[in-house]
């Protein structure tokens, strides 16, 4: 299965979205989909064999509305951005030219309609405003080309037997003004059964010219919503000022080549991804990883893509450049987060479903009743009109995508990759939160503080020891084997090569150095083996009782040494998980220390549940445990062995200076690695959600109250009626009062919990 992300055109509402996942569904090879109609995107996972992103953009064409693949090569570059904006504002001053022809006319046909409305003769209206033949000549301009795409959906709509939101405007206005031509052409009909001749042009109109005002106040409030996106793609660096032949050459960031020599000066941005080689520097990595002191950086550190250069100079090698760079993955994840389609949305897919056609059967029978009640067709047909016209479902279709967007953009902001939809909506009802111990409560930089051999330092037999060790360790990416690695390193001893080098998950490693059989782990896993270690249980119960985490070098299966190894606490734990446990979250931590070790790593940063001695495939099952006493669990973790664990937990967090393993397998990134991101992103789940409530009840409430007002039910006890005029404003602005309280979610700071 593949999946590929669709760029949509000319949807006008939530029916319009169902329309083109349904068309898609139907393509053959298709397995998933999803539009989310705010970001005006399709996610289509389909097998490759049986169909293509072309066929799939054909099936959307067929139904009236347009897609275009989105490649991922064109996802960072400022180009297609630029297009993207043009497009919008192109469209935005069309609907700015249709709004002031419509508004004038309007305001032209309502001061004439006033004597109509009202009953009075008004001194100071001309009689020729209240001519019905102008207000013919008027309208029909306003109808027919302000209001042309509504007539022209419907009609695709109607082809497919289907009904959009431009189905009921079309039918609603275009049955007040084809009511009112029969007044304008045949007055004495109406007049000789003593009815009044009146027309309905400037309903028709204004409901026109209104909506066309909130369709272009949606569209600008919807282009803020993508804001965090257009901000990282902005702020890159245009240039790179690469040295090539010796010389420095400035260059579009395009052309940077993996491998180039990039100079960065004070002040500048950083043109793409690498490593320092030369120089030194502080940097100001907030815009990435919403980390904000500048963090320092040396020759063999990385440097992030359009991050800024605060105070030295230096050279860098890029190491990964154009669609590959840090910034363009962000970029990409947040686009397909804003993109994916949250489980509360499921209820608004399910009811805008149904809702256009049950709309339209509420008005044939509003007008069929009021028609025989009070035998009053132009009563049945204000109130028909008011039906069609307050009803539209695209409140309810915005409600949801909308703060999506905001939510997982402002996410971005603070250094929070949100994957999904669904990952935003369950993180604020987190139960329970576990920590991988290493690397993510504590920095995962380990170092080795003590060193015991049996033999003792004669005649360099611990050196040597540390030789051997050493060079079995460092065929392995654990922490714990780099920092083994690098004390023989900085004890000046040279390593050699090993062979059958065997990593024994959750127990140690194993290998052949200079013809000895050398072994390296823990001391369950010495037990395991048959290893007597009673000449060293003196020193490895004082390692463990200081919190080191101790490991155990046996060779030709007798023990040799212990390691103790210290990893600190990051500075920024202890509070970050203070802040959880006072939000009611349990903290638990995972690991596979053993238990004193571990113990004391929980006692120093408050911690009472700990799960000790965990291999990693045990780590998933931990999790599992835990959602079987019914809790909603997270798990954060950053190293590979961890990405089981996370793929299992409700919530899956990665610490972002981890491993991509862990990275791919996470629901939400922590790129600072900071554990308050946490504490950041429950909050922001719950800030989103509630916006998303909100949304849905003023959509929900806009139309479960609106729809009966306007088929008339207020009119048999007070004789109110609600004109189709102010059914068209309440519809139009209802859509923006949604987008616009999702845009309140930029607003969104982490509180701070005392």
């Amino acid at each position: 299965m593949e999946n590929t992300n669709l760029k949509l055109r000319g949807m006008s509402c939530a029916s319009c979205a169902k329309i083109v996942e349904d068309a898609i569904n139907s393509v053959r090879g298709v397995n998933e989909c999803s539009v989310n109609f705010g970001a005006e995107q399709a996610t289509v996972t389909y097998d490759p064999r049986k169909t293509n992103p072309e066929a799939i953009c054909d099936a959307v064409d067929a139904v009236g509305y347009s897609a275009q693949p989105m490649q991922d090569d064109d996802l960072f570059t400022v180009d297609d951005d630029d297009t993207e904006q043009q497009a919008r504002q192109a469209e935005n001053r069309a609907l700015v030219r249709k709004v002031w022809v419509g508004g004038i006319i309007s305001a032209i046909l309502v001061i004439g309609s006033l004597p109509m409305m009202t009953g009075f003769s008004i001194p100071f209206i001309p009689m020729w405003m209240h001519n019905p033949w102008l207000q013919l000549v008027l309208a029909t301009p306003v109808l027919f080309w302000c209001g042309s795409s509504f007539f022209i959906n419907a009609w695709k709509a109607l082809k497919r037997h289907a009904a959009t939101m431009d189905t009921l405007v079309a039918i609603g206005t275009l049955a007040a003004y084809l009511y009112s031509l029969f007044p304008t052409f045949l007055p004495g009909f109406f007049t000789h059964q003593g009815l009044p001749a009146d027309v309905y042009y400037e309903a028709a109109v204004v409901i026109i010219t209104l909506i066309l005002l909130g369709r272009l106040l949606e569209n600008r409030a919807k282009g803020q919503t993508s804001e965090a996106i257009r901000k990282l793609m902005g702020l890159q660096a245009k240039t790179a000022r690469v040295i090539r032949d010796g010389k420095e050459v400035d260059i579009p960031i395009a052309q940077v080549m993996k491998g180039d020599v990039i100079l960065v000066r004070p002040g500048e941005k950083i043109p793409v991804d690498g490593e320092i080689i030369d120089g030194s520097s502080t940097i100001d990595e907030a815009m990435v990883t919403g980390e904000s002191l500048p963090v320092k950086k040396q020759p063999g550190d990385e440097v992030i893509g359009a991050t800024i250069n605060k105070t030295g100079s230096f050279k860098f090698r890029a190491t990964r450049v154009g669609k590959d760079t840090f910034l363009a993955q962000i970029v990409k994840l947040v686009q397909q987060a804003q993109g994916s389609k949250a489980p509360i949305q499921r209820l608004a897919d399910q009811v805008t479903g149904w809702f256009v056609p049950a709309v339209i059967a509420i008005a044939i029978a509003t007008f069929i009743i009021w028609y025989n009640i009070m035998g009053n067709v132009t009563m049945a047909l204000i109130t028909t009109v008011g039906v069609l016209i307050i009803a539209c479902p695209c409140a309810l279709g915005l409600a949801t995508p909308t703060s999506i967007m905001v939510g997982t953009g402002k996410g971005a902001e603070n250094g929070i990759l949100i994957k999904g939809a669904e990952s935003l909506e369950l993180a604020h009802k987190l139960q329970t939160v576990i920590l991988d111990k290493t690397g993510t409560i504590t920095q995962g930089k380990p170092t080795v503080t003590d060193f015991v051999s049996v033999k003792g330092t004669a005649n360099g037999n611990e050196l040597n020891l540390l030789r051997l060790a050493a060079s079995v360790e460092r065929n392995s990416e654990h922490p714990l084997a780099e920092a083994v690695v690098n004390y023989a390193k900085s004890q000046g001893v040279e390593l050699t090569d090993a062979q059958e080098f065997e990593a024994i998950a959750g127990s140690g490693v194993q290998g052949y150095v200079s013809n000895q059989w050398i072994q390296i782990g823990t001391h369950r896993w010495m037990n395991e083996l048959g290893i007597d270690t009673t000449a060293l249980q003196e020193h490895w119960d004082r390692l463990e009782y200081l919190g080191k985490t101790v490991i155990w070098l046996a060779v030709n299966s007798k023990v040799q040494g212990i390691m103790g190894i210290a990893d600190a606490v990051k500075p920024s734990s202890v509070n970050a998980i203070r802040t959880l446990q006072k939000m009611g979250l349990e903290v638990v931590m995972l690991t596979g220390d053993n238990h004193r070790t571990a113990e004391v790593i929980a006692r120093e940063v408050g911690i009472k549940r700990v799960f000790a001695e965990v291999r990693p495939e045990q780590k998933a099952e931990t999790v599992e445990k835990l959602q079987s006493e019914g809790k909603i669990v997270a798990m954060v973790g950053d190293g590979i062995n961890d990405a089981p664990a996370l793929a299992q937990a409700d919530v899956g967090m990665a610490i972002g200076t981890g491993t991509d393993v862990a990275i791919a397998a996470s629901d939400i990134t922590l790129i600072s690695g900071d554990l308050q991101g946490i504490v950041t992103a429950i909050q922001l789940s719950g800030a989103t959600i509630r916006n998303i409530r909100q949304n849905l009840f003023f959509a929900f409430i806009y139309n479960v109250a609106g729809i009966p007002i306007a088929a008339g039910i207020l009119f048999p006890f007070f004789g109110w009626l609600l004109s189709p005029i102010i059914a068209g404003a309440a519809m139009a602005f209802s859509s923006v009062s949604v987008v616009t309280n999702a845009l309140r979610l930029r607003n969104f700071q982490p509180k701070t919990i005392g």
